[in-house]
């Protein structure tokens, strides 16, 4: 029986030592992830604090591009070079496809969704000017900016729709 009792006597003392040690185990594995949690997100908010105003940045310079390309607004900026509807109509899309050459990189900062909406506005507007330079009734390049400029009258601008958007997701965003 001493062998019994000693082995009893062993366990009595080392099965409360795993048990403690489990637990302390436990508990330092979990402070251990709740620390690893707080630094990941001190790093995030740390991130998102210094990125902050350089998507800003970005939605500006798109309303800028987006105004920029407003027909109304190109056509006032830029003026026929010939008496050519087709020159002119080739200016006018060279002009947006510059424009959207210089802003092409503030698309890492947008959303997917923002930029598919530049990017419609910008190819709306180029069919806006294509679709009234084949037009077999406008012979000129004045008489195709009073057609571009009466369209825009009577309906809302790509650019003015994607502006509208940028300004409502802003308002989601920050």
């Amino acid at each position: 029986m001493a062998i019994e009792d000693k082995l009893l006597e062993i366990a009595a003392y080392t099965l409360p030592a795993f048990i403690t040690g489990g637990v302390a185990f436990v508990m330092m594995q979990k402070f251990y992830n709740n620390e690893e949690s707080k630094r990941k997100f001190e790093l995030l908010r740390e991130n998102q604090k210094q990125a902050l105003p350089i998507r800003l940045q970005a939605y500006e310079r798109m309303v800028l591009f987006l105004e920029r390309i407003n027909p109304a607004q190109l056509l006032l900026r830029v003026a026929p070079i010939s008496q050519s509807k087709d020159d002119y109509a080739t200016l006018l899309v060279h002009h947006i496809q510059t424009e959207y050459e210089h802003n092409l990189t503030q698309q890492i900062y947008l959303t997917s969704e923002t930029w598919d909406i530049v990017l419609k506005a910008k190819n709306s507007t180029v069919q806006i000017i294509r679709k009234n330079a084949a037009r077999e009734d406008i012979t000129n390049a004045d008489t195709l900016r009073e057609a571009i400029m009466l369209e825009m009258t009577e309906t809302e601008a790509p650019s003015t729709v994607a502006i509208s958007y940028l300004k409502e997701e802003l308002k989601r965003v920050f």
